[in-house]
This record gives structure tokens, C-alpha cells and sequence, in this order.
């Protein structure tokens, strides 16, 4: 299958890097920050709060800067299958999940995207598993399965199994949503898209909050305004837009497997602010991941021109 065509205003390997380094960041503290903020709102509203400031953050900063247009009728299907998938399905399944399972180890379940797309890259997409890109997989699973050991599940309550299972669910979500994107020519660059594939998402998440939720009737207050300050306008409208752009401008293997730093800020970001167990088992899985996704960056670090692989072929 021929490589997607690339927009003109597509970001260079270091700037995407630099940005892939810095939406690790914010969605890693933003578990911890997700789950003190589900005891405050009901899972569609956050959502759907969440979601409609980060849609009025980037409208905005588009609308500012004189950007915004109306998306090309071929970046319909990347808005439907994004919005859909990586912004709908993906944060009401975790919203649901989050309050039976430490924000810590739902960051890391929720990211065990690699499972599902290594297979789906090497299948659909041709991308080719260099040696150590591979090493970078195995270290980053087996820090995984680690993290997600067994003994440490209550596995008799059933909010816990049932919490687990979502979490893995939303992986694979989103891991469909990174196959569609790389697999399809698109026109719109990801901050042009992205407005319009939250804007998608919103009637879902309504529709869901009227359906499911009890209803709520917000008490604003200092502490709500900067959770929804961090997970709206920085989760969501920056870090979203820092995404999509990561999964253009990088291989599909290496941003699922780049996106496992966010469970290790999770967990560290989790033991900090919400007293979370940081075990031996916790700290073994992290190092293994930390190990995994340096390996998988530098796999493709050495392949740009100018690296020192490249000087010493030549």
C-alpha cells in the first residue's frame, strides 16, 4: 500500500518529536486528575465537558490565527473514525473505568494500544519491525504485563474485572483509529481536523449524558475550574492537536508504543498526588517501558539524515 500523502505544513522530525515528549506529559498527569474529577462529575458530562472545551480552544486559536477552514470532503472518513473512536468511545470508556481502578494502572491498561496495532501496521499499513524497534516492542510489553500482573487485580470483584476489561477496550479503540488515520490520503493538516473531529464527538457524548448520566447541575468552584482547565483545554484542545500531529508525521508502530510513556508519567504523577502504591512491580514495568520506548525512538532517530547511523554510512 502506497504511503499517505503529507500536507505541506507537516511538522519536521524534531518538532514532532519535541511535541510527542510534551502531550506525553499532559496526558499523563491527567489521569490522576481524570479520577478527581469523576468524583465530581458524572463520566458523560466530563466527557462531554471536556471534549467541548478543547473544541472551543482550538476553534478558537484557528480562528485567531486565520486558519480555520472547512474540512475537504476526503478528511470526512479521518473525522468520523477519530471522533468517533479515539475522542468518543475512547474517553467515555475510560471515564467509566477509571473510578474501579487506580489512575495509575488505568493509564497503563488504557494504553496497551501496541497489542492491537503492531500487527495491524506490519499487515495493512507494510510498515517493516526493524531489530530494534522489535527489542523496543518486546521491552515495552513485557513492562506492560508486568504492570498488569494478576495477583494484584482483585480479580473476584466484579467492578474491578469490569474495569479492566474497559480499559483494554478503549486500547483497542484507539488503536483502530491510529490504523484508519495512517491508512488514509487526507488533505487538512491535524490542527485544521481537529476542531471538527471534537466538534463530531460532542452530540455523542450529550446524547450519552442525557441517556445515561444522572442528572447534574454543576458546582463551580476553584478546584472544578482548574480540573476542567487541565482536562478540557489542555488534554484535550493542545494535547489532541499534539497527537493527531504525531501520528501523521511519525510511524504508527512508534507513536503506539511512545504513547506507553503516559502510563509511566500516570503512575509516577498518580503516587504523587493521590498516594498510589509505587511497588516493586510498578517501578520493574516502568523501567521495562521507559527501556522500550527510548529504543523504539531511537530505532527512528537513526534513520533521519544527519544522525550519527547515517554520518557513518556514508
Amino acid at each position: 500500500m502506497p504511503a499517505p500523502s503529507r500536507p505541506s505544513d507537516e511538522p519536521g522530525p524534531t518538532f514532532a518529536y519535541l511535541l510527542f515528549g510534551l502531550t506525553i506529559l499532559i496526558w499523563g498527569t491527567n489521569w490522576p486528575i481524570m479520577k478527581v474529577g469523576l468524583t465530581l462529575i458524572p463520566p458523560f458530562w466530563f466527557a462531554f465537558l471536556r471534549v467541548g472545551l478543547g473544541c472551543l480552544t482550538l476553534f478558537g486559536a484557528l480562528l485567531l490565527t486565520g486558519r480555520l477552514e472547512l474540512p475537504k470532503r476526503t478528511d470526512l472518513p479521518v473525522i468520523v473514525s477519530v471522533g468517533f473512536l479515539q475522542i468518543a468511545a475512547f474517553l467515555v470508556i475510560i471515564n467509566l473505568a477509571v473510578p474501579a481502578v487506580g489512575a495509575g494502572r488505568s493509564s497503563i491498561l488504557a494504553y496497551t494500544t501496541p497489542l492491537w496495532v503492531v500487527p495491524g501496521a506490519i499487515l495493512l499499513l507494510g510498515e517493516r519491525l526493524r531489530k530494534l524497534k522489535l527489542l523496543g516492542l518486546l521491552l515495552g510489553l513485557v513492562g506492560v504485563a508486568i504492570l498488569f500482573n494478576p495477583t494484584a487485580v482483585d480479580w473476584s470483584d466484579g467492578d474491578q474485572r469490569r474495569g479492566n476489561l474497559l480499559l483494554m477496550l478503549a486500547s483497542l479503540a484507539w488503536a483502530v483509529a491510529i490504523l484508519h488515520v495512517r491508512s488514509r490520503r487526507w488533505q487538512g493538516s491535524p490542527l485544521q481536523l481537529a476542531p471538527w473531529q471534537l466538534l463530531f464527538a460532542l452530540p455523542i457524548l450529550l446524547l450519552g449524558a442525557l441517556a445515561f448520566d444522572p442528572p447534574w447541575v454543576p458546582d463551580l468552584d476553584w478546584r472544578l475550574a482548574l480540573l476542567l482547565l487541565h482536562n478540557g483545554v489542555l488534554a484535550t484542545g493542545l494535547a489532541y492537536w499534539g497527537a493527531f500531529t504525531v501520528t501523521r508525521a511519525l510511524p504508527a508502530m512508534t507513536t503506539s508504543l511512545g504513547f506507553l510513556g503516559v502510563p509511566v508519567i500516570g503512575v509516577l504523577s498518580s503516587a504523587l498526588a493521590l498516594g498510589e502504591p509505587l511497588t516493586a512491580s510498578v517501578a520493574s514495568g516502568l523501567l521495562a517501558i521507559l527501556l522500550g520506548v527510548a529504543l523504539v525512538n531511537l530505532s527512528d532517530l537513526n534513520r533521519l539524515p544527519g544522525s550519527p547511523a547515517r554520518r557513518k554510512k556514508r
